[in-house]
């Protein structure tokens, strides 16, 4: 069973890590195409292309134009430790032990407009390319034709590796884009999460993101390879509702935040 989550646009490569483990990204050479392609956009391309503040974009050409290879530990910082926001926040990986994080690196992706398919012990340097930008490159005119089937594949093969063919779909709608759900060779397995608000139950984007977070907590410090064993997701207040949930579209329910 692996579980794909998203990448988050704060950053954080100013606290040291509270591990020296670290493996490096399998696309390194792709994202190198991707930066070549981001090096010739001037401030205001990247401020027009990403909807960003002149100072963002400013942030952002800079770390483009600074990207280089080969990834250390004195260059980048590992991806579970870098990336904060709210679905961090839930999964709060500073907290989690070195065995918690071995189990993280075998089950759990992170998926990236420019790396890719991310280990959570990846090495990675600072980047602002959000899945769904339109950045025209050698492949077609945005980062879904980029990546085209590399990333179904590459899941694939893992899913292939254990005994339980099971992706779990903690993704956004923008990210879980780059998979092509068809071609996948396993059962998927798409949470929900909704908290009570004006007298119904509904999708709350912050508490719905940080939910994903703590479900993705949930399974590695619980070491959960089956996915039924999801249904007793119970951290924060959640729980399943069964009568809400078609198929493997699991809905959890929350009553007060």
């Amino acid at each position: 069973m692996l579980t794909v989550i998203s990448p988050a646009k704060t950053l954080d490569f100013e606290t040291p890590p509270g591990t020296e483990q670290h493996s490096q990204p399998a696309y390194l050479e792709q994202s190198q195409m991707l930066i070549d392609e981001l090096r010739t956009l001037a401030v205001q391309d990247v401020a027009q292309l990403m909807k960003l503040s002149d100072k963002l974009a400013s942030l952002n050409v800079a770390r483009y134009a600074s990207w280089e290879t080969p990834f250390s530990a004195d260059n980048a910082k590992q991806a579970l430790l870098a990336f904060k926001g709210d679905v961090y926040t839930g999964l709060d990986a500073e907290s989690l032990s070195a065995d918690d994080l071995d189990f993280a690196q075998s089950k759990l992706r992170i998926l990236s407009g420019l790396y890719g398919l991310l280990k959570p012990l990846d090495l990675m340097q600072p980047y602002r390319l959000e899945m769904g930008t339109k950045l025209g490159n050698s492949r077609g005119k945005d980062l879904y034709t980029f990546w085209g089937p590399r990333l179904t594949e590459a899941l694939n093969q893992e899913l292939a590796l254990g005994a339980t063919p099971v992706l779990v779909n903690l993704a956004s709608n923008e990210y879980f884009r780059s998979v092509q759900p068809k071609k996948l060779d396993a059962r998927l397995i798409t949470p929900v999460f909704k908290d009570w608000k004006n007298g119904q139950y509904k999708i709350i984007s912050f508490y719905a993101k940080k939910a994903r977070g703590l479900m993705a907590r949930y399974i590695i410090q619980n070491r959960i390879q089956d996915p039924e064993q999801l249904r007793a997701f119970d951290s924060d207040g959640y729980r399943f509702a069964e009568s809400m949930s078609e198929a493997d579209t699991w809905v959890f329910i929350r009553d007060q935040a």
